[in-house]
């Protein structure tokens, strides 16, 4: 019970983190940002050793917290090492096709990406943005990230610090590291 208890406020403490981090992206304080990106990850890692492995969304918030910092080697390897045991679950294929393309596995990754479509229409929307990223394909990305955005905008979540760091940011910078044109669509991009 303690384990449980510890895994909630850690994960509750990393959920504060990358909305503070939203924040000052928006700000123009990418220091800042970095700083509670960096604490977000952590605190994602630490709620996932708390607590039996099952709630693979802090892996995918490690992940994405990582990928916005652009420093994402450890963590990718990190979520690599965790999901060697497998699992069927949509969000488990999230965070694997997360980790493969900070990696640079593409084709890893793709796989991973496919898998994930199962889990339900943002899923989808996500998984078609991570796939054509992952053939390094700028046609298909493009419409891919705008209904991405689209999805987030109707909810409203980039501006409400949801317990995920923006998921059209994480796209953007998976995007330049393979050299897809750039598309900037979310708010927290610079100049946006």
């Amino acid at each position: 019970m303690a384990d449980e208890e510890a895994h909630r406020q850690l994960q509750a403490a990393a959920v504060a983190a990358e909305a503070t981090a939203q924040r000052c992206l928006l700000a123009g304080d990418r220091a800042g940002a970095d700083t509670y990106l960096r604490v977000a990850e952590q605190r994602y890692r630490e709620s996932w050793e708390a607590a039996p492995p099952g709630g693979y969304g802090r892996l995918v918030g490690m992940l994405k917290a990582a990928i916005v910092r652009e420093n994402a080697t450890e963590a990718a390897a990190y979520a690599l090492s965790e999901l060697a045991f497998g699992t069927e679950s949509p969000t488990a294929a999230y965070a694997l096709a997360l980790a493969c393309l900070a990696a640079g596995d593409d084709t890893a990754g793709g796989s991973a990406a496919a898998q994930m479509a199962h889990g339900g229409e943002a899923f989808e929307r996500t998984a078609a943005a991570l796939g054509a990223l992952a053939r390094r394909d700028e046609d298909a990305y493009a419409p891919a990230l705008r209904a991405v955005l689209a999805d987030f905008e109707a909810r409203d979540v980039h501006l409400t610090g949801v317990p995920f760091a923006d998921t059209a940011l994480v796209l953007e910078r998976l995007a330049e590291a393979r050299g897809v044109a750039q598309h900037p669509a979310s708010p927290l991009l610079p100049g946006n």
